[in-house]
């Protein structure tokens, strides 16, 4: 290996963990708000995990990136074990307690990032991930871990916000994302997640658009989004064309709707 190759990945790595830093910064003192947050709470794509996770009773489950745990509550009735991986170990800490509160014996939690697992191949029959891949430093290095440790026959779903892929909208939705919340990388577009996904080794089993409906208020004060980045978003919202604020619906209040896709994906 040449010494070119040995100091690019040693800046990718230090950038990696840069961004780590970045994201358990900002998640850490938020744990409790994600887990009472209804957007993280419930929804469509929440119930077709769980559905999902009936249909697989004896399944050991990968919740990747799993926040306050909602996808590892849902799921672990129907299963027999969940582990709860996250980068930040507060968001771990009220993953456990809700477990227990919950009398969910089979949660385990354990701490990382998702282009790095510390598990053995062929660990999971499903690997669950809901609105946690847009903070990822490396998606496709995530998805080829999550194929290393996917059983054979195995299944993956991811969940995330999506873009349209039309450029100003996808500019302006990048924008709102990362101005209230600096850990944010960038939300893809489903030709995107195609496109990675093949390149890890999966196909597409399913995909499923939906949208989701998100209060300005609620939305920012879940992040603590500082006063000066708020004004920003609303001072954006309120310069952009017609197109854009009928894209995403957004309110008079700053409130607004945004895209969603959960992937199915297959080996092969």
């Amino acid at each position: 290996m040449s010494h070119t190759s040995d100091t690019h990945r040693s800046k990718a790595n230090a950038s990696h963990e840069a961004h780590n830093a970045v994201v358990t910064g900002q998640f850490g003192p938020q744990a409790s708000a994600y887990l009472t947050s209804a957007n993280h709470a419930q929804g469509a794509d929440l119930e077709q995990l769980a559905a999902i996770a009936r249909a697989h009773p004896n399944a050991q489950v990968l919740d990747l990136g799993c926040g306050a745990g909602h996808v590892s509550f849902f799921t672990a009735p129907h299963v027999a074990r969940v582990v709860a991986y996250d980068l930040s170990a507060d968001m771990l800490g009220v993953v456990a307690g809700e477990a227990a509160k919950r009398g969910l014996a089979n949660v385990d939690t354990q701490l990382g990032a998702a282009e790095s697992l510390p598990f053995a191949d062929a660990s999971f029959d499903l690997v669950f991930s809901r609105y946690s891949a847009h903070h990822w430093a490396d998606v496709g290095a995530a998805l080829r871990e999550m194929r290393r440790v996917l059983k054979p026959g195995g299944r993956v779903v991811i969940c995330d916000v999506a873009s349209s892929g039309q450029p100003l909208f996808d500019t302006y939705l990048q924008a709102v994302e990362v101005l209230r919340d600096t850990s944010h990388v960038r939300d893809y577009t489903s030709g995107e997640w195609l496109t990675m996904a093949a390149g890890a080794g999966f196909s597409v089993a399913s995909l499923t658009p939906r949208t989701l409906d998100l209060d300005f208020k609620t939305w920012t004060t879940r992040m603590r989004t500082p006063e000066p980045m708020q004004v920003a978003i609303r001072a954006l919202q309120k310069a952009m064309a017609d197109g854009v604020r009928q894209h995403f619906k957004i309110q008079d209040d700053g409130s607004f709707t945004i895209d969603t896709v959960t992937l199915e994906l297959i080996v092969g």
